[in-house]
């Protein structure tokens, strides 16, 4: 039941216990008031009686002391009992006329007959003593007949006396009954509404309201606090109580839901901010080994459910190597055919295994699991590939990642087909098309480099000449020349692959600059590439172009000299070799000491 309707049943209750104790208070105050109407009665018909009697004695003894006596003042009292005599009949007359009862009546007419004979006596001897009859008199107030008229008077009164109080008694007994018992009720009712009003207090207002009040005010409070882990109890009641905890159950709910929104939408925020700190540096990467150190780092970060790849493609198009990984992926090759992603064949992103129930990739094993393979292109070519595998069920389902994952790739595509083009035109602005060492613009930027940052470290420098190369171009075309010039720049580009850098200085000349090396090491590795090349015979279209020999000019730096004369002065001893009849080593040390 709702508490407004005990409420209102308690008030309507209350009100109508509180009208029946008014009205019982009422009715008892009426019994009393009768009680107090039926004791004023027995008093006045008492006192009357009482009153008739001893008047009527007291008249008798003034008439018989009147007429023994003759004394006047005798005879002045009995006229003032007279008097009063007649006022008591009047009286007794009066309640006659009120309807008593008829023994009442019947005793109050007695009581008026037998005074009226017993006044008719004595008035009949005063007068004969006034006449003169004395003895008439005394025989009249002292006789028999006086004597009886005056006991039956009194015996009437008495019996008068007798009724009324059995009557009056009766009346009393029953109006102090009836006070006492509407009292009761009264007191009755009032015990029952302070009782019904203490119910409710109790009841109601304390264990209906107070008590899951508190208990609510406590659950508020912490959800107040957003801790959500408090539990609203299960309300069965019907009433205010019951739809309040519904409410704050609903309250709950939605604060929870509210709260995985908010937490879902931080953890969105959270993950663009990642994206777009993650494609600044990719933007700001110089070569292919930093973007794929800045993939390997935000990858994670980003993504903390799914282990991943990052595959670059060959320049043929068609193989696939890994450049770099996070979280350990265990299902996918480190290479691969091209032809063995779906991803690559379709242009587009492949989910397989899951509940996509997709085409399995080839480089995928085993086949079943959930993974994602992203192509990475730029301008409609492939780059590479972004490889992703679950490592929480369900990881790839959502679409948001999966934009994500595509706007990532987009972006690293682009990322890695500029730094590739990047890469192929600084090639460009630093190789000898020919050769494929180094030209002549990247020597200059190099020694510059090392004079700026290494002036005092050892750096050794070689200037060789191909001798007598003109022949090949006047005797087998200048398509043999480059082939000589080829074989040249191949053998010096081996020669010096793990001590330092070899240039191609301009038409059939070369440089190779050496770190750490001083003179006599530099010494030797000129005479070996000397060796090298003089012993092999080469042949062009068929034909022997005969040994090839070279002059090889030497010079050190900072111990012969600064690193802005390094190459002027291995020029000088490469001119003295070429001077002193070819195929031969000259230190520019030498040339000194010489001169």
């Amino acid at each position: 039941m709702r508490i407004a309707t005990i409420t209102h049943w308690a008030y309507g209750i209350t009100v109508v216990l509180t009208a029946l104790s008014g009205v019982s208070f009422i009715l008892s105050s009426n019994s009393a008031l009768q009680e107090r109407a039926a004791a004023e009665e027995h008093l006045t018909l008492d006192t009357l009686a009482e009153d008739l009697a001893l008047g009527a004695e007291m008249r008798s003894d003034e008439a018989r002391l009147y007429v023994m006596r003759g004394e006047v003042r005798h005879l002045q009292a009995f006229r003032v009992q007279e008097a009063a005599e007649r006022r008591l009949e009047t009286v007794a007359s009066d309640l006659a006329a009120r309807d008593p009862a008829p023994a009442e009546a019947a005793a109050l007419r007695a009581i008026n007959a037998h005074a009226d004979e017993l006044d008719k006596l004595e008035a009949a001897a005063i007068t004969a003593y006034q006449n003169g009859d004395k003895t008439t008199a005394q025989e009249a107030l002292f006789g028999a007949e006086h004597e009886r008229v005056q006991n039956a008077l009194l015996q009437t009164v008495t019996h008068f006396r007798d009724l009324t109080a059995a009557r009056t008694t009766a009346a009393l007994d029953a109006a102090r009954d009836r006070s006492n018992w509407w009292s009761l009720v009264a007191k009755v009712m009032l015990a029952t509404t302070g009782a019904l009003f203490v119910a409710v207090l109790y009841f109601v207002l304390s264990r209906r309201v107070a008590t899951p009040l508190r208990h609510m005010t406590g659950i508020v409070s912490r959800l107040a606090k957003q801790d959500y882990s408090v539990e609203v109890p299960v309300n069965r009641r019907a009433d205010e109580i019951g739809e309040m905890s519904d409410a704050i159950e609903g309250f709950r709910t939605n604060l929870i839901e509210r709260e995985k929104l908010d937490a879902e939408r931080r953890a969105d925020q959270h993950m663009k901010d990642l994206i777009l700190q993650m494609m600044h540096r990719v933007q700001a990467c110089r070569d292919q080994l930093e973007l794929t150190d800045v993939v390997v780092r935000f990858a994670p970060q980003i993504f903390p459910d799914l282990a991943g790849g990052l595959y670059v493609l060959n320049e043929g198009k068609t193989a696939l190597a890994r450049v770099g990984l996070w979280l350990d992926p265990d299902h996918s090759a480190a290479e691969f055919p091209a032809t063995a992603c779906w991803g690559l064949r379709r242009g587009r992103t492949h989910h397989s295994g899951g509940s996509g129930a997709d085409v399995p990739c080839q480089h995928v094993d085993p086949p079943g699991v959930a993974t994602l393979c992203v192509p990475l292109t730029a301008q409609g070519d492939m780059i590479g590939l972004l490889y992703l595998e679950e490592r929480v069920d369900g990881a790839l389902e959502p679409a948001g990642p999966r934009l994500y994952l595509e706007l990532i790739a987009e972006n690293v595509g682009l990322a890695i087909a500029n730094l590739q083009l990047q890469a192929k035109l600084t090639a460009l602005a630093v190789s000898d098309p020919l050769t494929g060492l180094f030209n002549r613009r990247f020597l200059d930027e190099t020694l510059r480099r090392h004079a700026r940052d290494h002036r005092d470290e050892p750096l050794a420098c070689l200037m060789i000449d191909i001798d007598h190369f003109k022949r090949f171009n006047d005797q087998f075309g200048h398509d043999a020349g480059d082939l000589v010039m080829q074989f040249v720049g191949q053998s010096l580009r081996e020669a010096c692959a793990s001590s330092g850098d070899a240039f191609r200085f301009g038409g059939e000349e070369f440089t190779a600059l050496l770190p750490s090396f001083g003179e006599a090491d530099a010494m030797v590795l000129a005479d070996m590439l000397r060796d090298k090349i003089g012993g092999v015979a080469l042949s062009y279209a068929g034909q022997r172009l005969g040994a090839v020999s070279v002059s090889v000019g030497v010079a050190v730096s900072p111990a012969g000299g600064s690193v802005e004369t390094l190459v002027t002065r291995a020029d000088a001893a490469l001119l003295e070799a070429k001077a002193g009849g070819r195929n031969r080593t000259i230190a520019a040390s030498n040339i000194r000491k010489s001169a």
